[in-house]
């Protein structure tokens, strides 16, 4: 008996310890309950900020740090000029620190950007609509709390009084007693709110702990997260609530028609495009003309004048939106730096950029900037980013050309390809110049199998949402001289509807299964010529990687190199 007895005691005393050591880190403190708590939705962040919670002059000031770990990470510093830019959602603001003032869309008034060990923070209370948040603070508590606005809410009303606690258990610290009728916002308890389970069960604690965590895991089913009036995040059991209410839904995301957009490249001295009244693109819904060249000032040349002016009346006749392309006018590299590294040249240029899409009540625009330095490209980056926000309050839409992801410093490697997929309406992968026309590299020009791996390479690599991507084809095939060594004598480009006599002279003709290609080759004047052929067969393989990838549309370069047929592929494919 005295064998039990002795065997009991040891048992009721493990017990103990092991209450002890589950139960007493319930009663600890959090470490910075004399500091104001910063609560976003259902999280207390406080802990994991970089700075803290400034309370002036009735405004909530917090880190830029902090602003992009939590908010928007293309909130930044612009050091040249002393201003913080935040550019979201539609809206834009520029706080001029060394002045106190802050122009908040269009809007000039007097605040200021605190500045306090080695951070700068910002007054989060102006920026609500920017992020779709609102903020609170209550005095009571100490606690500033910001909840999104575009996320589900659900809301309900307490039965009795309870106690809000800080662990699923009722042996938990009372963060908060809230009475009979208050009301309380609910979240449910995922497997990432429960206990954690991942102690040594090799030692004795270890065990003990894990077999108490599988206890509360059980009871924890029987609670729930809420966030009181007060700013408080706790748990109560779910039994204490009446009926659980779906006070705001979740932001649907707006369903976006496929884009079928053509570039219309045509200056006074090249051709300009066929745009009467009988003239019908079949299966396109946005035209991109080339109506707005930049310079290194970030000046804009219209090139519209009465035939821009025809083309745009003839395609609102047709019911096409009309995006028109904004390209560098021959810039080099050193004069795209000049042009996109400085601030107030952007801004310069956005400004010229809204004025003429509003002149002539454009729906988007198309962005096709080339020639720009690897180490620039934050600087083509914050363009965008400073210019979406512009277009998005008027009701336009933004897209971006870029090229495959690798290649040259300052042909691929010179866009943030996440950066402009996360802020534009659309990115536009031009997909074509596989190899360079001024390489010694021979081979297609846009083989299937090389758009599908850089495909994947902005959707998994770069991260970039495979419904904002806009797939451009060529309407040209690379015509290769090549000589009896193998090596290239040089290259040029033949459009689609010029092609007929070249592929008339082939001696040799193949479908490529990889490429999804014709190939040709025929010899002339002691050269071997080969050509990887653009035509209806080839764009209607291409064009079915929009369903397979689930992109946004395709886009075509450019309108007069075509085929007549080739729009009926189009038409057929896209919609």
């Amino acid at each position: 008996m005295k064998v039990v007895r002795n065997i009991i005691l040891v048992i009721l005393f493990i017990v103990i310890i092991g209450f002890c050591l589950c139960v007493a880190p319930n009663y600890q403190k959090s470490g910075y309950e004399d500091r104001t708590n910063l609560v976003i939705n259902f999280r207390n962040v406080t802990g994991t900020m970089k700075g803290e919670i400034i309370k002036e002059n009735g405004n909530i000031y917090i880190s830029l740090d902090d602003i992009n770990n939590y908010f928007d990470r293309y909130t930044y510093y612009e050091e040249k000029y002393n201003y913080i830019i935040v550019a979201r959602n539609g809206h834009f603001a520029r706080f001029d620190i060394k002045n106190g003032t802050a122009e908040i869309d269009s809007k000039t008034i007097n605040e200021k950007i605190i500045e306090k060990d080695g951070l700068k923070y910002i007054p989060i209370n102006y920026l609500e609509e920017f992020y779709d948040i609102k903020v609170k603070y209550n005095e009571s508590t100490d606690i500033a709390s910001i909840e999104s606005t575009n996320t589900e809410l659900r809301q309900a009303t307490t039965t009795t009084k309870l106690s809000v606690k800080s662990k699923q258990t009722n042996f938990s610290r009372t963060l908060e007693k809230v009475n009979k009728g208050s009301r309380v916002y609910v979240k449910e308890i995922t497997e990432s709110d429960g206990t954690n389970s991942n102690n040594n069960p090799e030692t004795i604690k270890g065990k003990i702990t894990n077999w108490f965590n599988t206890q509360k895991k059980k009871l924890a089913k029987n609670w729930v997260i809420v966030r009181t009036e007060n700013g408080t995040i706790g748990y109560v059991p779910k039994n204490a609530l009446g009926d659980i209410k779906v006070v705001r839904e979740a932001e649907k995301e707006e369903e976006k028609a496929t884009v079928s957009l053509v570039w219309d490249y045509f200056e006074n001295t090249i051709a300009i495009p066929k745009n009467d009244a009988n003239t019908t693109y079949k299966g396109i819904n946005v035209v991109s003309p080339a109506f707005m060249f930049v310079d290194e000032n970030g000046n804009i040349r219209e090139n519209i004048g009465d035939t821009g002016l025809n083309y745009i009346s003839w395609a609102k006749s047709k019911g096409y939106e009309i995006w028109p392309m904004v390209k560098c006018d021959n810039l080099l590299t050193d004069n795209m730096r000049n042009m996109l590294a400085d601030y107030k040249k952007r801004e310069n240029l956005i400004n010229q950029i809204m004025q003429t899409c509003q002149k002539y009540s454009f729906n988007g625009i198309n962005i096709d900037m080339e020639n720009i330095n690897q180490e620039d490209k934050e600087y083509f980056s914050r363009l965008i980013i400073e210019l979406k926000p512009r277009l998005e309050s008027k009701g336009m839409k933004l897209s971006v050309d870029v090229t495959a992801p690798d290649g040259s410093p300052n042909w691929s490697l010179c866009y943030d390809r996440k950066t402009i997929g996360d802020v534009a309406d659309y990115i536009v992968f031009m997909a074509y110049d596989q190899t360079s026309k001024y390489g010694s590299r021979i081979g297609s020009n846009a083989a299937i199998n090389w758009v599908k791996t850089n495909l994947n390479k902005f959707i998994k690599n770069n991260e970039v949402d495979s419904k904002k991507i806009i797939l451009a084809i060529p309407f040209y095939s690379r015509m290769w001289k090549v000589n009896n060594d193998g090596t290239s004598a040089g290259s040029f480009d033949i459009n689609m509807n010029k092609q007929d006599k070249y592929l008339a002279k082939a001696t040799k003709k193949e479908w490529l299964e990889d490429a999804c290609q014709n190939y040709i080759e025929y010899a002339e004047n002691g050269y071997t010529y080969k050509m990887w052929v653009e035509d209806e067969e080839s764009i209607s393989k291409k064009l079915d990687l929009v369903k397979e990838f689930n992109l946004g549309g395709a886009a075509f370069w450019e309108k007069g190199c075509e085929t007549d047929n080739v729009w009926n592929v189009v038409e057929q494919k896209l919609f």
